[in-house]
């Protein structure tokens, strides 16, 4: 991305005279140096970056300077970029103030998008290129740290978002908190970035239906931790690389999980139609939830990513499969997705659920699993999800004969697996009613008990 080098304009000291004042007026004539003025600055309506800007940089002061929302504030972000280009943030600190303006929402419907439904969010980007937002520090806000919508080259790095996000009506995470890129961002980065106490997701990829897809991106080298829904999700994306990310109490607290919307918590989840992409190096632990559903996923690679939980099957109320593909997108078929060299060390239920064709699972492994000891225990973890089919939670990798829609397991090849958990030496790799393990190739794994 293209960084700025220098900036022709004279500095204005807005330490001087009345600061928002001036503060405002600096950018809405959208170029140049603005330096914010040190300590801290309360405001009650947005800041907004002149449309057209080009060439801005916005810096905090040398000894720090914080933005902070009054309790009658009013606006879409404290921050707003529309329509701008080549606009740098950087080094200062944003406090949005959420124990007074936190107000219950659910969710927007599903033709609007965020940014016409979220309000008091951090940072809005919108129609703009080449932002850069570095070294930031974004705490207490009620709806998402940064909303970039319809924009390109969108660079976030070095940001700690911590204790953002609001609730529902039934006091539920409503999936906001943390960075939400939506509605066709292309050539976009999320790396070096820290979350801590995020209660919706903590970095979201999301576009309607009908609008363009969001490409070209890199999230990396972020770390998470105490989310309550997912740390990571891509949404109706295409060539997103996702790799060397980490984190920890993935799903927590627990009383704020959207049981109700079905907001499952993953350390890395997949919705839409999503290809051409990866998931790779990544590692977590203690995930109350799923280490990674490719809902939508095809045509990529999943690869030497660790999940790891170290509790029983109780310290998991929304526990699950460790690794579990799905098709809920009528756009995508479940195909030619590689998931190799992943660790799985302790899962409420399975190691692998598999739907669709010509998928590679290689050499993962696969431990400590069915930590719910299915269906020894019967009704208390709900191990009989279907009647019919008894094996499905008790299973090391289990071939589905379909997920939101029909797709039956064929034609994958499953080699060097280690699988190992309570009943693996007989429940090791199991196939639906109707579904014929002979339809794939299975080889050279091995199924033990602990």
């Amino acid at each position: 991305m293209h960084r700025i080098a220098a900036v022709a304009a004279l500095m204005t000291c807005l330490g001087c005279g009345a600061p928002e004042s001036r503060l405002r007026q600096e950018l809405a004539r959208g170029t140049g140096l603005v330096r914010l003025p040190a300590g801290q600055m309360e405001i009650n309506s947005e800041l907004v970056v002149g449309a057209d800007a080009q060439q801005l940089v916005i810096e905090g002061a040398p000894s720090g300077s914080t933005i902070r929302a009054t309790e009658d504030f009013q606006g879409a972000a404290l921050l707003v970029i529309r329509s701008a280009r080549r606009v740098v943030l950087r080094r200062f600190k944003l406090d949005g103030n959420r124990s007074a303006l936190e107000k219950p929402s659910d969710l927007p419907p599903s033709d609007v998008p965020f940014y016409r439904f979220t309000r008091a969010n951090g940072i809005l980007i919108l129609d703009a290129e080449e932002i850069q937002v570095e070294d930031l520090r974004i705490s207490n806000v009620a709806g998402f740290a940064v909303l970039a919508a319809r924009s390109r080259r969108v660079e976030l790095r070095g940001l700690e978002v911590r204790d953002s996000g609001g609730r529902n009506r039934l006091g539920r995470n409503n999936a906001t908190g943390g960075i939400l890129l939506e509605e066709g961002v292309d050539e976009f980065s999320v790396a070096g970035c820290k979350f801590f106490g995020v209660r919706g997701n903590g970095v979201w990829t999301h576009s309607l239906g009908s609008s363009p897809r969001n490409s070209r991106g890199r999230i990396e080298d972020n770390s998470f931790e105490v989310i309550g829904r997912d740390a990571i999700q891509i949404g109706h994306a295409t060539r997103v690389v996702v790799a060397r990310n980490a984190g920890r109490r993935i799903g927590y607290p627990v009383e704020e999980v959207d049981v109700e919307g079905g907001g499952i918590p993953v350390a890395i989840d997949t919705a839409g139609n999503v290809d051409q992409s990866s998931y790779e190096e990544n590692a977590f632990e203690e995930v109350n939830g799923k280490c990674i559903d490719l809902d939508g996923f095809h045509h990529g690679q999943v690869r030497a990513n660790r999940c790891t939980n170290r509790g029983a099957a109780d310290d998991y109320p929304h526990g699950h499969f460790g690794i579990v593909f799905n098709n809920s997108n009528p756009d995508m078929r479940s195909k030619a997705v590689t998931v190799a060299d992943n660790v799985i060390d302790g899962a409420k239920f399975g190691g692998i659920f598999v739907i669709g064709a010509a998928h590679r699972i290689l050499n993962n492994t696969l431990l400590n699993l069915n930590l719910a000891r299915c269906n020894l225990s019967g009704k208390r973890y709900g191990c009989l999800y279907y009647k019919d089919e008894p094996d499905l939670l008790r299973s090391g990798i289990y071939l589905g004969r379909g997920a939101e829609r029909p797709d039956p397991a064929r034609n994958n090849y499953i080699d060097g697996n280690r699988i190992s958990g309570y009943g693996m030496s007989r429940y090791c790799i199991v196939a639906a009613p109707g579904v014929e393990p002979a339809a794939n190739r299975i080889t050279r794994n091995q199924c033990s008990e602990p």
